[in-house]
């Protein structure tokens, strides 16, 4: 492994920051945390080269058709380190253990298939919609119906969500938000038709509409 992508040090970490991931995302993108700033734990990635491939994974699958779809996506919590994780899961910081099946913001745990990549993330196109009562189901089923995802995970704030990639596609959808529980189980068909998805979101912007300069 060249210097570029160590983060034994201060340089090693800004060159490991410049590394791109997909077209539109940086891999600094995702290294911010806001447990890493307040408790002085540096976020450094134990395994760079699991943490590029997977964020790659996760950048060209699912984030850059997002992100053409409703414009810039707000990624709100990303990679973190497997001790960072684990602080934050110990001191009640929103942070599943690192073991939890679902846990997906530790991109160098797992390899093959157990490799996994995740991030938090709001759309604001949708988080405007969603603050005036826009059921977040809506954008859930635009999720299955448009992305392979493994999980997408819905949260009250924002209506951000965890939406992970794996090898093989689970494509399984959860929600704190009312009706809270479990929307899709892997493998399992969906509860609304078709016909009954698409008009939910009627209303959205054409898939990968946006055209960003080559």
């Amino acid at each position: 492994m060249g210097t570029r992508r160590s983060p034994g040090s201060m340089r090693g970490l800004e060159e490991l920051g410049r590394v791109r991931l997909s077209r539109q995302f940086y891999l600094r993108d995702f290294l911010h945390s806001e447990i890493s700033a307040f408790h002085g734990l540096p976020n450094l990635p134990d395994r760079p080269e699991l943490v590029i491939a997977h964020g790659q994974r996760l950048c060209q699958d699912l984030l850059e058709p997002l992100q053409d779809t409703f414009g810039r996506l707000a990624i709100r919590s990303g990679y973190r380190s497997a001790r960072l994780n684990a602080y934050g899961n110990a001191n009640g910081l929103n942070c599943a253990r690192n073991d939890h099946p679902l846990e997906c913001h530790v991109w160098d745990r797992g390899e093959g298939e157990d490799a996994i990549a995740g991030a938090s993330v709001a759309i604001p196109w949708f988080a405007d919609r969603y603050a005036e009562g826009r059921d977040w189901r809506d954008l859930a089923w635009w999720l299955y119906d448009h992305i392979d995802f493994a999980e997408a995970w819905f949260f009250p704030k924002l209506c951000a969500f965890n939406i992970a990639w794996r090898p093989a596609p689970r494509r399984r959808i959860d929600s704190y938000i009312a009706p809270r529980g479990c929307l899709l189980l892997p493998g399992a068909a969906p509860l609304e038709s078709l016909a009954e998805r698409q008009s939910r979101y009627a209303d959205f912007p054409p898939f990968r509409g946006i055209v960003v300069p080559v």
